[in-house]
């Protein structure tokens, strides 16, 4: 599946260049001979397309357009929430109340296996909405996968299909990189199977590209058309150090400028996914604003640095640690606040409980805050089960809660998406709702909710909704 978004006509870069090696007890370099680079391939090729493989997707989708034609839900789903707001937040149709036939709609994409049990990584978009994965091996051999958990914020997944001795890729560290070293881009463009391209490192740490929510994308000129989407970025040690995600481009194909997600952040999400099924997030709580010529005037500032906290999460982490609304975080651990992007991206990333000192500029006054992160925990799809009854589903942030109309004192977790024609479509249930429990037990976070599915004795799901001022009982069968 291809990931692509417009800029400027960027010219493709030409001149690569390969890691050179010093001469012992000289200090100069020795270029390695074209047969020696090409036998670096040749090895690349050999280790790592064995374990990198093609992925089908199949959903359905309702034969109109999404905001036109029938209902795919089959009745209004906007009788007590605003539809300007589902629109804005969830995505939700508009339409009549005639129920809409699904169509099968295929897509297609890459992946390599990460362990010899059978478990693949992805991007998030690849299997986004998925109601049947399957993927070809490099052997020839088809086999159906099931979802073990996405995560959107970074457009990672993990897939897993059924097995053992598989072939597969090892990680490598995406920090230890540099700029013009060689790299191996393998994947399916346009459904052709186990292609390698060559490049070399472009640029390191891109951000504000507007392609996730939390980006340090690796940049290549190894050729990345549609299809390569999930498969890995290697070094000539075959290591996985990214994990192709999208390219720039005004006529869908290769224009030279390519991202992949550096393996770090991968691999930290992937242990995630498997360990628990649900990514956990360090959580400050503020909201932030760049710092501008104008706001820097305002806040009498010698020059535009810094983050500017506009509000304050009531109970949150930086409310307990004493930060204000209109405090300037200059530094964190040490390091300058360069761009919001990086500073968000960094505490996302951060363990919860982490501790760490910010540096604030409160009127002119230089304060040190030390914080303790809390948690924040995402989107997840448990064993395949989120994803076969048609739901994707999140915290209940203040944020939320206050868009929704509820308090923060109410407990649950909000469902975001509802996939049409899905078991959660046709039993009644809504973008907006929220989940209180469970198989009569009560949930407060995406993991009470893995608790609880963990622990299913039958093949019912019992949720206990709420929905406004009303509470009522939805039953799903899981199949």
């Amino acid at each position: 599946m291809k990931r692509l978004f417009s800029s400027l006509v960027v010219g493709t870069i030409a001149c690569i260049s390969t890691p050179l090696f010093a001469a012992e007890g000289a200090n100069r370099e020795c270029v390695c001979s074209p047969e020696q680079t090409s036998k670096a391939f040749t090895s690349v090729a050999k280790k790592a397309m064995p374990a990198v493989l093609f992925i089908k997707v199949q959903t359905c989708t309702p034969e109109q357009e999404e905001y036109g034609g029938a209902n795919p839900y089959g009745q209004n789903p906007f009788d007590y929430f605003g539809d300007d707001f589902l629109n804005r937040f969830f995505g939700s149709p508009r339409g009549s109340n005639q129920p809409s036939k699904p169509t099968p709609q295929l897509s297609q994409g890459s992946g390599f296996l990460v362990s010899a049990d059978g478990y693949i990584m992805t991007n998030a978009h690849v299997v986004k909405g998925a109601d049947k994965i399957t993927v070809v091996l490099n052997d020839g051999r088809e086999m159906d996968a099931t979802l073990v958990g996405a995560d959107p914020h970074t457009d990672i997944a993990v897939i897993k299909i059924e097995g053992k001795d598989f072939p597969y890729i090892n990680f490598g560290d995406s920090e230890q990189i540099d700029v013009g070293e060689w790299v191996v881009a393998i994947g399916s463009p346009f459904q052709l199977e186990a292609s390698l391209t060559v490049g070399v490192v472009s640029a390191r740490g891109r951000q504000n590209l507007r392609i996730t929510d939390l980006e340090d994308f690796i940049q290549t000129d190894a050729a990345i058309n549609p299809g390569n989407s999930g498969g890995p970025l290697l070094n000539l040690k075959s290591e996985v150090i990214g994990i192709n995600t999208a390219i720039v481009s005004r006529s869908g194909g290769y224009m030279g400028i390519g991202f992949a997600i550096p393996s770090n952040m991968a691999k930290g999400i992937m242990d995630q996914l498997i360990d628990k099924g649900v990514v956990t997030r360090g959580f400050l709580g503020v909201s932030l604003q760049p710092i501008d010529k104008d706001i820097a005037d305002a806040f009498n500032l010698a020059k535009p640095e810094g983050a500017l906290i506009s509000e304050v999460v009531k109970d949150s982490p930086a409310d307990k640690a004493g930060l204000k609304q209109g405090d300037i975080v200059i530094e964190y651990n040490q390091m300058a606040v360069k761009s919001l992007q990086c500073f968000r991206k960094d505490i996302s990333l951060m363990s919860p409980g982490t501790n760490i000192t910010l540096k604030v500029n409160r009127k002119g006054q230089i304060l040190t805050i030390p914080v303790t992160l809390g948690s924040a925990s995402d989107n997840i799809a448990t064993d395949g089960l989120v994803q076969k009854i048609g739901l994707e589903i999140e915290n209940l942030t203040p944020e939320i809660a206050k868009q929704l109309g509820y308090t923060i004192k109410d407990d649950g977790i909000v469902i975001t998406k509802v996939k049409p024609g899905s078991p959660a479509a046709l039993a009644g249930l809504r973008p907006g709702f929220i989940i209180q429990a469970v198989n009569h037990r009560k949930v407060t976070s995406v993991s009470d909710f893995n608790d609880a599915v963990n622990q299913m004795e039958n093949k019912r799901i019992l949720f206990l909704i709420r929905q406004g001022n009303l509470t009522r009982f939805y039953s799903i069968k899981v199949e």
